[in-house]
């Protein structure tokens, strides 16, 4: 009998995300890159905001950020997750930890914490269901060793790393005593390089995040190719296996590359209609997660990763209605018994 209390522990940003509707012409108009990731600062956020409240208005607002996404994936399916990340003692930090905990996540946060700001990202996602955010980091920049629980860590299967805490020092720090507890207790190590823009301004800190290497890599095409220099996906994995005992490479509409340190698997795509590309990522880490810490083969954990982000592109907003996880798991079950 497994004396691990949780499946997965991961360490992040905390957001409250807030999903608009918008046009290319409104992106351009405001000079935002589309499809990537833009780190701002308060009074642009605001400004930001104020602009898609007046033209679109909002249509959805959940606690977030990358890794959140992936630890709620992990406890709607059914399994333990656990959060360490930070928000202020704001509203938005109450509604963040109201809904994180409500959405079955155990965490570090308590009911007093520190005065200050908490963080949000905006995301704006055009008709071709790309998404784009602006992201506001407030008080989670500022996350440290200080959020991490180190006995819930110990007693976990799986650490979960975001990389977009590679702009953070403290982040970093805190994510070196992570890996240091999580080796000392025997608790395998996955990261995600989260965002092609983190790893084309912020490699070096990623490589000081990934240290000797991780038991699990996460990433898409993009991020993959530009780590390794490589034209393909398929040239990209060669590379990454030096720094990754298992890795998974997204294709988005292609499916996925699963390499589980012995062979490659291919995940066939899940055909679906487009609506919003927004956490689709984030949720075929976590069921593909789900799926290891229930030692599933990485054919039926992918299939399961690849029916879930699919079920996110053709929604709008980056979380799926509960009983929908245990739908999806019904069907992987019954076609997948015994892997």
């Amino acid at each position: 009998m497994s004396l691990r209390h949780f499946d997965v522990y991961a360490i992040g940003n905390a957001l409250v995300d807030a999903e608009y509707r918008v046009t290319d012409d409104f992106l351009a108009r405001h000079g935002i890159s589309k499809g990537q990731m833009t780190l701002v600062d308060e009074a642009q956020q605001q400004n930001l905001i104020a602009a898609l409240d007046s033209e679109f208005g909002l249509e959805k607002r959940a606690s977030g950020g990358s890794a959140a996404n992936t630890i709620i994936a992990v406890a709607a399916f059914g399994g333990r997750s656990f959060y360490s990340c930070k928000v202020a003692n704001d509203g938005t930090g109450d509604f963040y930890v109201h809904d994180l905990h409500a959405a079955g996540v155990t965490s570090n946060l308590k009911p007093e914490r520190e005065s200050g700001i908490s963080g949000t990202c905006v995301v704006m996602v055009t008709p071709d269901s790309e998404r784009t955010m602006n992201t506001f980091l407030g008080i989670t920049s500022d996350v440290s060793v200080a959020e991490l629980v180190p006995a819930s860590l110990a007693a976990s299967h799986w650490l979960y790393i975001e990389g977009y805490l590679v702009s953070s020092d403290s982040a970093r720090t805190a994510v070196k005593e992570a890996r240091r507890i999580a080796r000392a207790n025997g608790v395998q190590i996955a990261m995600t390089f989260s965002d092609p823009a983190m790893v084309r301004f912020f490699k070096p800190g990623l490589a000081e995040m990934l240290d000797d290497g991780v038991d699990l890599l996460f990433c898409n095409e993009e991020e993959a190719c530009l780590w390794s220099d490589a034209p393909s996906a398929e040239h990209a994995l060669e590379a990454l296996k030096k720094i990754a005992r298992q890795v998974v490479i997204t294709l988005g509409g292609k499916g996925a590359l699963a390499w589980d340190g012995r062979e490659t698997h291919r995940i066939a795509p899940t055909p679906v209609t487009p609506v919003d590309s927004n956490g689709a990522g984030d949720m075929f880490a976590g069921a593909y997660l789900f799926g290891l810490t229930r030692d599933w083969s990485p054919a039926r954990a992918g299939a399961l990763a690849s029916a879930a982000a699919a079920a996110v592109v053709g929604q709008f907003g980056p979380r799926l209605p509960l009983e929908q996880h245990a739908a999806l798991l019904r069907e992987v079950n019954a076609a997948h018994s015994g892997q």
